[in-house]
């Protein structure tokens, strides 16, 4: 049975949606699912904009035979590789073999990688300077490298001011009939899935998508239509500050995450005790268990406020295994432009706090507070030490 919605009179979304798969790309928890966009619109011509993982794929042709209820497949843009958005391309062009795709260079090497066994004769290589029709419509193409996948373009329609988005804009999560950002609270129920999502796909790229930011401000937008969740049409430059605050790596919010490892509880309850000294202070916090919380979750909170405190105990003469992940994975996405405090413990010799600067090493403008190092357990004789802790990081965020 299809399952379509209009987006526009001539621009349906005939994607489908997953709420069986547990990881996404085998690493990120999506309890909620995820939606595989794409859109076709009938105008003199039609076109199909991206096709989805093939998880989907039964309904997604059920959808687009429906839309084009007998007419023929003119184009298909292909915007990125990923087989999330590829993955049916073959199966398309074998029910729709006199669609032409219409995508740039780059893409095209990837297309000939995935798919050996098509000769992809019928193709339109376009770049930033194409004018491209389908009749009514007259679309442009922007070349976004990197965002995330180096042979990303996104494109605009200039007579409809619609950015079909590719992954950028996209958040995790299914569809629950909900197309529509504004037919949902957004900013109540869904940012932290769009955040969670920005910056474990997209976080390390801050300086791509800055200039397919600067891109799109040249251009008339009314509507954004990515590849992953809800269809922006209004309301669209708060969420276009969010993508511009996560880019810049610039905090949303001023607070504190605090995420510890903790063995036998000691590490953590001294994390308590300073949450509860920064909440007397006014200090938002929330506290996160490294060996509980995915490393995910946790790199998007530190990318919405503007305090860390990391805290482990030794081990094997380093920071804890999971703390260890952690750190990797903040290095990895280009974490910076925070302010960092470090938490260690040790039975014989802590040396957590040198193994957590080196890991933080390689990320750019950290400011790094003395670390607090306790024997075993935080003794009562070292509350002060916690206050002076408490202090620093609540006189940075008032500053």
């Amino acid at each position: 049975m299809y399952c379509t919605r209009n987006v526009t009179k001539d621009l349906f979304w005939v994607g489908g949606n997953d709420r069986r798969l547990a990881l996404f790309e085998g690493v990120y928890q999506i309890p909620r699912g995820v939606s595989y966009n794409s859109y076709l619109l009938l105008d003199e011509k039609t076109v199909l904009f991206d096709t989805v993982d093939t998880a989907v794929s039964q309904v997604f042709f059920e959808n687009i035979d429906h839309v084009l209820n007998g007419r023929k497949l003119d184009y298909l843009v292909v915007q990125h590789m990923e087989p999330d958005h590829s993955g049916t391309v073959s199966a398309l062009l074998a029910r729709h073999p006199e669609t032409v795709v219409v995508t740039n260079s780059k893409v095209l090497v990837q297309l000939k990688n995935y798919f050996p066994q098509i000769a992809f004769d019928s193709v339109q290589i376009v770049d930033e300077t194409t004018e491209f029709s389908t009749g009514t419509h007259h679309f442009r193409f922007v070349m976004a490298p990197m965002v995330h996948w180096p042979e990303v373009m996104v494109t605009y329609d200039e007579t409809a001011k619609i950015l079909f988005s590719a992954d950028a804009f996209g958040t995790f999560g299914a569809l629950d009939g909900a197309l529509f950002a504004d037919e949902v609270d957004f900013f109540r129920d869904h940012l932290d899935e769009a955040r969670r999502y920005y910056t474990n796909i997209v976080g390390k790229y801050g300086v791509q998508v800055q200039s397919l930011l600067k891109k799109a401000a040249g251009l008339d937008i009314q509507m954004i239509c990515p590849l992953h969740g809800f269809v922006w049409r209004e309301n669209l430059g708060a969420y276009l500050e969010k993508y511009q605050l996560w880019s810049s790596y610039t905090p949303e919010e001023q607070g504190v995450v605090l995420a510890y490892a903790s063995v036998y509880g000691n590490t953590a309850n001294a994390v308590d005790a300073l949450a509860c000294r920064l909440r007397d202070r006014g200090v938002t916090t929330t506290v996160y268990d490294v060996s509980v919380t995915p490393a995910a979750d946790i790199l998007a909170a530190c990318f919405r406020y503007s305090h860390v405190v990391l805290a482990s105990p030794t081990y094997n003469g380093k920071c804890f295994v999971k703390m260890e992940d952690l750190l990797h994975d903040l290095a990895n996405h280009n974490f910076q432009n925070r302010t960092v405090a470090l938490m260690e413990n040790g039975s014989w010799t802590p040396m957590a706090a040198k193994s957590m600067t080196d890991l933080l090493s390689g990320c750019k403008n950290l400011t790094l507070l003395e670390p607090l190092s306790m024997l075993c357990t935080l003794k009562n004789e070292q509350s002060a030490q916690l206050d002076v802790l408490a202090d620093a990081i609540a006189d940075s965020i008032s500053a």
